[in-house]
């Protein structure tokens, strides 16, 4: 039923592109071809270091591999240390600003939740209580009943 609307034949100008829709596609092609040369080349020149470092890498890997161990482990292990020193930073900086006031992202949902557990503390405090008095009227009546 639809088919009927639609004109047979399409007009030439509805479908062709304009120029800057050229323009653009040939620049995306162009880079496209450009990065696609570069990463052949690349690859081409990583498998041929490979082959030509393969026998070197044979004859010293009883040193190569304690020593690209030890060299990864102390990266880590500064990387995970200045990483903990930026956090201990930052979440004192945090907190210097909560302190004075400043009113730093996430003080709100902070604020929030110590008045919720401070209302929790102040109903099992008031539980508690009454559970006690029951508790001591129970036993005044135990001890009244013998």
């Amino acid at each position: 039923m639809s088919d009927q609307s639609k004109p047979v034949t399409p007009k030439p100008y509805d479908s062709a592109p304009s120029s800057r829709q050229a323009v653009k596609f040939l620049t995306a092609a162009t880079i496209g071809t450009i990065l696609l040369v570069l990463s052949g080349l690349t690859l081409t020149g990583t498998v041929i270091a490979l082959i030509i470092a393969t026998p070197a890498l044979v004859v010293f890997s009883p040193i190569l591999v304690p020593a690209g161990i030890v060299i990864f482990l102390a990266t880590t292990g500064f990387l995970f240390s200045g990483c903990c020193g930026v956090t201990a930073l930052m979440a004192l900086s945090w907190l210097y600003e909560y302190v004075a006031g400043k009113h730093p992202p996430g003080a709100d949902q902070l604020d929030y939740a110590r008045m919720r557990i401070a209302n929790k503390a102040r109903d099992m405090k008031e539980r508690a209580k009454e559970y006690g008095q029951y508790v001591h009227h129970k036993a005044q009546e135990a001890t009244q009943g013998s």
